[in-house]
């Protein structure tokens, strides 16, 4: 059996053997061919390992294999640049830039987030193994009856969603979908090992009898309405930095605000042990401590996995040339575990502000809602955080909007408005939330608490 080991590794020697054996035992037990890997820390590339059946040629992280669905979330980028450009709107109807689909009514956020309600496969042949020239027109993809669910309703994948989506991008852009994305997304983050064809070195795909350890090539089929489902062939190295971008953003391509929207949860994927949903482009397992966010592809002959965890600043990216057997997505897990247990996230020191806004520092400290005790902190970035002073409960981030209000960026409060109302002699009232009134004092009497404050004030209980 044949390894290749790490390639400028900053993980040390333990972790890196321990990255190693893990990838070892799952190409040894999924009867993998062959297994690419690399791990991504702190924004780089800091280990790079691969098991191979073949003696004396063990692929690098610049050897291409087809990476299935992963490809959903570079069709999710383009569509966000077009939305962050003005030339749409995620709640417009589909109908608005692509008419005459039939299923017009379905919304680009519903698209995105597989909550249109449409099939998960084509009719007819097995698209993913049968020529592109059987779906030559969008009507062939969608077929006769193209729903399954009501439209908004529920989590349903769909690939033709997806179809669409690279139909629309077409339509928008003016050229192949394919074309776009080298141009908007693959060019300027330096992706130059990810196309839509293979490139040499590639591996080949091939299915593993699942009693007996021969193998059986697969075909490559050209997918052609269906590329942007499911097209690309891309190497661990490339995927390295495709996780860097959707970990800090790159104003090249998509801001870093933008990309966090792709990973606010949009659809519930399924219940189970773990909370698993699904962003626009993104799918998102959610456990104790944090999350993990990426995406996972397989076409015959391949598997594929791509997982970010910001609470670690941990990715890792695992391909393998099997069709089945090997459970790419927990291996990239557990290579993100191994890292992040083995060597911990250090903190980035603290360090005080620069400077400060007098009459944003005068709005921090302890508020009330009712007789609800909530504080107010600063953070670096000039955003504010509002929430319970101990225990659980409503909270959030907020952005400042540079006209002395913020929007909320998370939990109960996203989207609100949060305000501060001053008095003519410019004393600060009270905070404005949605309506809700938070006062320095539980039921303050100098603030306009609906409902009023009873005069005769707080009192026993006689």
């Amino acid at each position: 059996m044949n390894d290749h080991g790490t390639r400028g590794a900053t993980c040390c020697f333990r972790t890196a053997s321990a990255l190693t054996h893990r990838i070892a035992t799952a190409q040894t037990e999924g009867r993998a061919p062959s297994l690419v890997a690399a791990v991504v820390r702190g924004g780089e590339l800091v280990w790079t390992g691969s098991r191979t059946s073949v003696d004396s040629h063990g692929p690098d992280e610049n050897v291409q294999y087809r990476i299935g669905s992963i490809t959903k979330t570079f069709t999710a980028v383009l569509v966000m640049r077009l939305r962050d450009e003005g030339v749409l709107d995620l709640a417009d109807p589909l109908e608005k830039h692509l008419p005459g689909t039939g299923v017009g009514e379905v919304t680009i956020a519903e698209l995105l987030s597989h909550r249109g309600g449409l099939a998960a496969e084509t009719p007819g042949q097995w698209w993913e193994r049968s020529p592109a020239s059987l779906r030559p027109e969008l009507s062939d993809v969608l077929g006769e009856q193209p729903f399954k669910h009501p439209v908004g309703r529920r989590f349903h994948y769909s690939n033709p969603g997806y179809t669409l989506l690279g139909s629309l991008i077409e339509a928008l852009r003016g050229a192949p979908w394919e074309d776009v994305l080298r141009r908007e997304v693959l060019e300027p983050l330096g992706l130059n090992r990810t196309s839509g064809q293979p490139m040499a070195p590639s591996a080949g795909g091939w299915a593993v009898h699942p009693w007996a350890d021969v193998l059986l090539p697969e075909p490559v089929e050209d997918l052609g309405l269906m590329a942007p489902a499911g097209q690309l062939w891309s190497t661990t190295a490339d995927l390295a930095r495709f996780a860097v971008f959707l970990m800090r953003g790159d104003d090249r391509v998509l801001c870093l605000d933008s990309v966090r929207e792709m990973k606010a949860p949009a659809a519930v994927a399924e219940l189970g042990d773990t909370e698993q949903t699904y962003g626009l482009g993104v799918s998102i397992v959610r456990f104790s401590g944090g999350a993990l966010i990426g995406h996972t592809g397989s076409l015959p002959g391949f598997v594929a996995s791509l997982w970010t965890c910001e609470e670690d600043d941990v990715a890792a990216v695992v391909l393998a040339n099997c069709t089945s057997g090997l459970p790419v997505a927990t291996v990239a897990a557990e290579l993100v575990r191994i890292v992040a247990e083995a060597e911990p996230r250090i903190p980035e020191p603290w360090r005080p502000l620069r400077e400060v806004d007098p009459s944003v520092l005068e709005l921090t400290g302890p508020w009330h809602w009712g007789t609800s005790t909530q504080v107010l902190r600063l953070a670096a970035d000039g955003a504010v955080q509002l929430g319970p002073l101990a225990g659980g409960g409503r909270g959030s981030r907020f952005r400042p909007n540079g006209d002395g209000t913020w929007t909320g960026l998370d939990g109960y409060y996203a989207g609100e408005l949060l305000r501060a109302v001053r008095r003519p002699d410019g004393s600060v009232s009270h905070l404005d939330l949605g309506s809700f009134v938070f006062t320095r004092e539980p039921y303050d009497a100098k603030a306009p608490v609906p409902g009023g404050v009873d005069p005769e004030g707080w009192r026993g209980l006689a």
